[in-house]
């Protein structure tokens, strides 16, 4: 992040000249964090993930489609999750979001005196790591801290990756830099109003004053216009002054505007492709008169194509347990009452 001020003002280079600039956005991340590994090297008791796993986590909240698709994945699993005694609903929401955002997830089995399963739970993607030894598990919440897990005690559900099988690899991938251009813009957009700067424009005066110290207090008075309170009105006299002898000339606020927008839509398009959600399950308002067709069949389609293949892959665990923890009622939409009912 800029330890730059609000407004950095820059030494004019010619009398009655000035120019000014707003402070960096604060994004989630660095660009370079999230491609901190790229590949899954071991440092003698687990394997580092190939990705940042902070970062992913970081990712989750910097665009609003981004985090909108995984949520609505997430919400029909959990609507169609059937609780069972040893695995809770909570734990299973959790389950599923962790590998959505992670493309891991991994389940814990703890026994009872007897040595028998007496319930599962989710432990957090973004801390467990898996060992250089077959089967084996570690948790590590921070730098300084690493507890080995019971041998057989975990099972890691993880999505494929071309490039190793020790860790999973998100599908939205290959859009993370689309997420994070909407996030830059918006943090863009945010400071832009914040600071004052949208009074984008170069005064051009040609009329002479009658005072030089008119000069200096109406630059005073442009210079205090800007941050909170911004919009202030602001009166110039010149008496005997030309029609033309004060212009305001713009700079590029109109294309401003329309860059804003067409950096958002686009990377909008990018994170639903990414992540093959109908964007009228996520709430996005069309663009166009006709919108986005019936959102029905939108949604069973997508039930079909998208959410059957997690449902299946969530049931590996039942192969792992040794009992069907996992379970799914089929998805259905809500009835539409009857006209008059």
């Amino acid at each position: 992040m800029s330890n730059e001020p609000a407004i950095a003002e820059r030494p004019a280079t010619e009398p009655g000249i000035e120019a000014f600039t707003f402070g960096d956005p604060m994004p989630v991340l660095n660009q370079r964090e999230i491609f901190d590994y790229l590949e899954a090297m071991d440092n003698g008791k687990w394997y580092e993930p190939p990705l940042s796993l902070d970062g992913l986590a970081r990712v989750y909240r910097a665009a609003v489609h981004h985090g909108s698709a995984i949520q609505v994945k997430r919400n029909i699993l959990r609507a169609c999750f059937i609780p069972h005694p040893k695995l809770s609903l909570a734990e299973f929401s959790a389950l599923a979001l962790d590998y959505l955002i992670f493309g891991n997830c991994y389940v814990e089995r703890i026994d009872n005196r007897l040595g028998r399963a007496m319930t599962y739970r989710r432990t957090p993607a973004k801390f467990c790591r898996r060992g250089v030894e077959p089967g084996q598990f570690w948790w590590i919440p921070n730098w300084n801290t690493s507890t080995e897990f019971a041998a057989g005690s975990v099972f890691q559900v993880m999505e494929s990756d071309v490039s190793q099988e020790i860790y999973g690899i998100p599908d939205y991938v290959a859009s993370m830099n689309s997420s994070l251009l909407n996030e830059s813009a918006t943090l863009f957009r945010r400071r832009y109003y914040e600071n004052g700067s949208h009074a984008g424009f170069i005064m051009y005066l040609t009329d002479t004053l009658q005072k030089e110290d008119d000069i200096n207090k109406l630059r005073k008075a442009l210079k205090d216009s800007k941050g909170p309170g911004n919009f202030r009105n602001l009166l110039l006299y010149a008496p005997g002054g030309k029609k033309d002898g004060i212009n305001l000339i713009p700079v590029a606020e109109v294309a401003a505007k329309d860059e804003f927008l067409s950096v958002k839509n686009v990377s909008r398009d990018d994170q639903l492709a990414a992540h093959r959600v109908p964007p009228q399950l996520m709430g996005v308002m069309p663009g166009n008169v006709g919108g986005f067709g019936d959102a029905e069949k939108a949604a069973q389609v997508f039930d079909c194509n998208e959410m059957e293949s997690l449902r299946a892959t969530f049931a590996t665990i039942n192969d792992w347990a040794g009992e069907d923890i996992i379970r799914f009622k089929p998805y259905t939409l809500a009835a539409t009452p009857a006209p008059g009912s």
